[in-house]
Formats: structure tokens, sequence, C-alpha cells
């Protein structure tokens, strides 16, 4: 019997944020985690100790609704104190399991999750039911984790901030030198994440840059994509990876120079972005190019002083940024800016400690749960 199980209708068994991050800070506290998600084929029996279970993977959105009842008799016969639930219809799975303890983890912004598939007129009356339906969660649930700040005001006082900032990986950065370019784009791809201006901004460079993409197309375009290169004349100067296990993936981003976060303006989950690969960036020590209207992505580029914020919808504005950090010296610079960051404050440590001191709450511990401290075979606290 688990002390926690983290529940995702759609997330990979070995979600970096859930397992890798998430579960591995709550089993190095000596919790028993198990992770529920969709099954992937030769999915490993365990990760960073947390156990990995699976179930059939449901076919669509109403795939996904149709199975809510199922999730929850599976997550209720794991028999877990804590609950942690990473989607809408995760949480409404795990509160139906009525566990002990139900915490759930808020990735994006679900209010606005519809407005590229409605109307405009149909909109405004989506994002109130669904910001009623948060509302309604952050009511019932005994914690909300948010993966950025401005998730927050749809959930009530029971917040606590985890952000999706990148754990080390352990590799040497990015020694900059004069030279070519490599840019470098990791995690899903998509047109609304800005391959058009990508593209276009690649061929009005210098003829030497070259651009590595790790990660996969989300929205059925890598035909389109390969078209437009091809057109454009600059496909012999990308090299597609696919999606790369952790390891791999910084190994790669150390042999780039530039970090690319190219969000498109109009989505309100773009202005309140936080994605990963912007910490694993600089990681790898990367100036990053990044949207001017990202709120939390911007802020965090100016207080590191790591990267150049620009109009990432006009490729020329991203193209006078690629021209600008052809500078080795100011890349290097920027670079070791976003490294000392990414270690520092914008480092994963300190969200981890955040994680075990909820947890610490939660079990009725009245205190952080320990590095390494054993909690297994506690019975279970009451009245808390």
């Amino acid at each position: 019997m688990p002390d926690v199980l983290m529940l995702s209708a759609a997330h990979p068994p070995a979600d970096v944020r859930i397992v890798l991050k998430e579960g591995a800070a709550l089993a190095a506290a000596g919790l028993a985690v198990e992770h529920l998600a969709p099954a992937a084929p030769q999915m490993p029996p365990q990760v960073a100790g947390v156990r990995l279970l699976g179930f059939p993977k449901p076919r669509g959105r109403w795939g996904r609704l149709r199975n809510i009842w199922r999730l929850s008799r599976l997550a209720r016969a794991r028999g877990a104190r804590v609950i942690h639930a990473h989607e809408p219809d995760s949480w409404l799975a795990a509160w139906l399991a009525r566990p002990e303890k139900l915490v759930i983890d808020v990735h994006e912004h679900y209010p606005s999750r519809l407005d590229d598939r409605l109307p405009g007129w149909a909109r405004p009356a989506a994002r109130w039911a669904l910001r009623r339906f948060c509302r309604a969660m952050g009511w019932v649930a005994d914690a909300v984790v948010v993966a950025k700040d401005g998730l927050a005001q749809d959930y009530g006082a029971r917040s606590v901030p985890v952000r999706n900032y990148a754990a080390d990986p352990g590799v040497a950065p990015r020694r900059h030198v004069p030279g070519p370019l490599t840019l470098l784009h990791l995690g899903a791809i998509s047109r609304a994440r800005g391959w058009p201006q990508l593209l276009a901004a690649l061929a009005l460079g210098p003829a030497d840059t070259r651009l590595a993409i790790a990660g996969r197309f989300t929205d059925g375009s890598e035909a389109e994509f390969l078209e437009e290169a091809g057109r454009l004349a600059v496909a012999s100067r990308i090299s597609l990876h696919g999606w790369l296990p952790p390891a791999e993936m910084a190994a790669l981003a150390a042999r780039c120079d530039i970090n690319l976060v190219l969000f498109q303006p109009g989505q309100e989950n773009h202005r309140l972005a936080l994605p990963h690969k912007l910490s694993d960036g600089m990681l790898a020590g990367l100036p990053v190019i990044a949207p001017d209207f990202a709120t939390e992505v911007a802020a965090m580029v100016r207080e590191a002083d790591c990267g150049l914020l620009v109009d990432v919808a006009d490729p020329y504005a991203i193209a006078h940024a690629i021209r600008l950090l052809g500078d080795a010296g100011l890349r290097a610079r920027l670079g070791a800016n976003g490294r000392a960051a990414a270690l520092g404050g914008f480092g994963w440590t300190a969200q981890a400690q955040a994680l075990r001191g909820l947890y610490g709450r939660l079990l009725g511990t009245g205190r952080d749960v320990p590095q390494h401290a054993s909690l297994l075979g506690k019975p279970p606290a009451r009245g808390l």
C-alpha cells in the first residue's frame, strides 16, 4: 500500500515533473510512491524510486471522460493515503476515490484550454464554467500544487507553489567559442509554438547556422514543417532527434549554442507559461531567445539576465536576436548567468523541499518530510 499515488489521465508513466522530480523527491524522503498512468510500451516497473503502474490508454477526449469512473476505481484499489492528481479528469477521479488526503497539481491555465476550439462568443461561458470547476476542486482538495504563480488565483487559499524548474543533470555546460551557431528547440513543437517563425528566421540568418529539435510534433504538422523547410532551403541544416531521455537531451543541449522558447501570442497558457525547457537550457549554459509577452518567462529571464526577449511572432526579430548572440562573449555571459540561477534560486532543490514540506503537513508530522527519513508503516493521521 503506497503512501502517495500520483494519478495521471494522460501524462506518460515516466513524466519529468510527475515522476522524475515530484515523485523522486518524495521517494527520496522515504515515502512509498506510485504513478498510475496510461501504459506505454516497455514501461519499466520503477523509475527514480517511483513504482509505475499502467492502464489501457483511452482514445480521444470523450474516451478520457468515459474513463474517469474506471480510473477512480483503479485509484481507490491502491489504498494510498494521499492521491496526487495531475489533470482535471484525474482530479475528479481522485476525488471520487475518496482518499484520506487529496492533492491536485495544476500544470496549465485550464479555464482557457477550450479557447482555440470554440467560437469567440462561446469562450466567456466556457471560461466561467471551467473556472467554477477549478474553484470547486480547489475547495475539496487538501492542497493545490501550482507549477507557476499565475495559476493560483483560480484555486483558493490552499495553493502551494512548486515551480517547474529543472534538476541539475550533471552534464558540463556549453563552452561558447566563436564559430557557426546551433540553435536548440526542446520539447513539444507545433505551429502555436512557433515553428513557422523559427524556419523563417533560420532562412534570414547566416547560411551556416544549424537547428536541432528534440521533441515531437503535437499538432500533426511535421509534414508541413518539412515541406516549408525544403521551400526555404534550410532542410539540410535541421536535425530532428525525436523525444529524448533526459540524460540524452541534456547532452544534446550542451552541444548547442542558443535555446529557443517561441510560444506564440494569443493563448493564455502561453502568456503564463513556465516551460521546463527554459530551465533545461539555463542548466546547459545556453542563452535563451524568449517571448516578451510571456509574463513568467520574461520575469525569469530578466531577473537571471540570461537571454533576449523579443516579439516571437516576428521572424526578423528572432533573426536579429540570433545575430546578436553570434557574439561568443555575450553568449558566454548570459549562459553563465542562467546556469548560476538554475543551480540557485531557480533550481529544483528548493521546490523539492517545498513539496516535502507540504507532505509533512498532510501526513501529520507537523514539519517537513525529512530527506531520507522513512514514514512507511506509520498509522494514518486522524482529524487533519
